[in-house]
């Protein structure tokens, strides 16, 4: 007799289900997996062996064999060890096998019989919803995060002997209730209301909110740079059902996320001396890197020139595609990355050239040294470059009763519904039109014509800056309510194109 139970595994953005198949047969006593398995899930053997004895059942005393197909895809983890464990007891006859048909079992067993929590298991729910799967059984540590997933019940178990009882029906486990959900986010306390004077970088700012654009803040230190960045969060809409389960399967598949489910968007702000690798993703057996984390939500690279060359560089593909594509020996797989990326630089090394108060001690090759680390080509994929000047001092004391973030959000959800009716679907911005859509989607009149060729002309513009331009002035045309782009909008649009950090 062979026995099969159901379990799952990740696979890039996506998920596998795997057949736990497990034969006894006459021959010295052992556990053998085979399937491709690396060390975690071999070492399942003694895990599953004490978790069975301590659980007061029984294991086989013969050969028993474990196989996990299919056996060409590389198995990674010990959310195997909960199916094995039910493969043996169904093999051994303790289980029933009708018992544990259309079920997807997944869970670490603890020597005690008791399960520990497992990543990706919103991930796990997924694959088990679209294989036709009634029922998912894994830890009860992660129920809260699966149960983001509707159309399959979700059981949380707490041990092998609990699991044991409900399928001999003894004592059931309740399924988990779908609307009980809780998050760990933490909301950002810093709103724009905090950030006194900017009017110029607060006016970008709702620009880059309302059609999903790159923004980067150049000026001397302590001009709120960085506040500004971390305010775009408390702008930006909530999420939908759908993309918090694009979130939450993300930080769940990195490990970072295990129980609970992010409903808030996602706030990035990896340090300088991060590797490429971290960023975007890998390893011997690939993870979300930090522009797939911040999918949906926000990267931001504080001081953009400290950064490595080589970090910065492996950016320009995912800002392009807005997915990233990871290449190993083993594997090939992709995880998105449509994120909002907002930078900060200071024009030079000490931070003052050109400040008002300040003398820049900078040489002009140091300067033109310290602005050359970010190329051209990435440059170029930022949409809005912004100068933030300094606030004079007097103004930093005064009062202000002025509630300007409600209206902003509100200005800013308008412009998106408008592109969503505009496009027709929730994924497209205005920031991710290509160049075909554009000339489908939107109609430009000749005087915005004739004022773009001649911007174009004068400020050197690549044909990636040229159609970023009209984009940016399609999205202040929607936070005006404005059918038509006019060639105020493409004004407003230049500026942003024209400050650029370099001297």
């Amino acid at each position: 007799m062979v026995g099969t139970i159901l379990s799952a595994t990740n696979v890039g953005f996506d998920g596998q289900i795997i057949e736990v198949e497990c034969d006894a047969s006459r021959g010295l006593p052992g556990l053998q997996i085979v399937g491709l398995a690396n060390k975690a899930v071999d070492e399942a053997k003694e895990r599953v062996r004490s978790a069975i004895k301590n659980s007061h059942l029984e294991f086989p005393s013969s050969k028993v064999m474990i196989n996990l197909a299919p056996a060409n895809l590389p198995k990674d983890g010990a959310q195997f060890d909960l199916p094995i464990a039910l493969a043996i007891l169904t093999v051994s006859g303790q289980v029933s096998a009708k018992d544990t048909a259309d079920c997807v079992f997944a869970g670490e067993l603890s020597l005690d019989g008791n399960l520990r929590s497992i990543r990706g298991a919103i991930n796990l729910a997924e694959t088990a919803k679209k294989h036709g799967a009634k029922k998912l059984f894994i830890p009860h540590q992660n129920t809260a995060q699966a149960a983001l997933i509707d159309g399959v019940e979700i059981i949380g178990v707490k041990s092998l002997a609990e699991l044991f009882l409900h399928l001999k029906k003894e004592k059931l486990i309740e399924p988990v209730v779908h609307k009980k959900i809780k998050s760990n986010a933490k909301k950002s306390k810093l709103t724009i209301d905090d950030i006194y004077g900017q009017p110029i970088a607060k006016r970008a700012l709702t620009i880059a909110a309302a059609g999903h654009h790159n923004i980067l803040f150049t000026g001397p230190p302590g001009t709120g740079k960085t506040m500004l960045a971390r305010a775009l969060v408390d702008l930006l809409p909530p999420l939908s059902l759908s993309e918090q389960i694009q979130v939450t399967k993300l930080h769940s598949i990195s490990g970072e996320m295990a129980a609970d489910a992010l409903l808030s968007r996602p706030f990035r702000s990896p340090h300088h001396t991060a590797s490429h690798i971290s960023l975007i993703g890998g390893g011997r057996n690939p993870v979300p890197g930090e522009v797939s984390l911040a999918h949906l939500g926000v990267l931001f690279l504080d001081e953009l020139p400290e950064y490595p060359r080589a970090s910065l560089e492996v950016m320009r593909q995912p800002l392009e595609d807005r997915e990233i594509h990871v290449s190993r020996a083993s594997s090939k797989v992709s995880f998105p990355a449509n994120f909002m990326l907002v930078a900060t630089q200071n024009p030079c090394p000490c931070g003052y050239y050109g400040d008002d108060l300040r003398e820049c001690n900078c040489s002009t090759t140091q300067i033109l040294q310290y602005q050359k680390k970010v190329s051209g080509p990435l440059l170029d994929r930022i949409d809005l470059v912004v100068h933030v000047g300094r606030v004079p001092h007097d103004e930093l004391l005064k009062k202000s009763n002025t509630n300007i973030a409600d209206g902003f959000r509100q200005q800013i959800e308008d412009a998106r519904n408008i592109q969503q009716k505009r496009y027709g679907d929730t994924t497209i911005s205005n920031a991710s039109l290509s160049s075909q859509q554009i000339k489908k989607q939107l109609d430009l009149s000749e005087d915005v014509r004739n004022l773009l060729a001649q911007a174009s002309q004068r400020l050197s513009l690549t044909t990636r800056s040229y159609f970023k331009v009209i984009k940016v002035a399609r999205t202040i045309a929607d936070l005006e309510n404005s059918k038509d782009i006019t060639t105020r909008h493409i004004s407003e649009a230049l500026q942003y194109r024209a400050a650029n950090p370099t001297i």
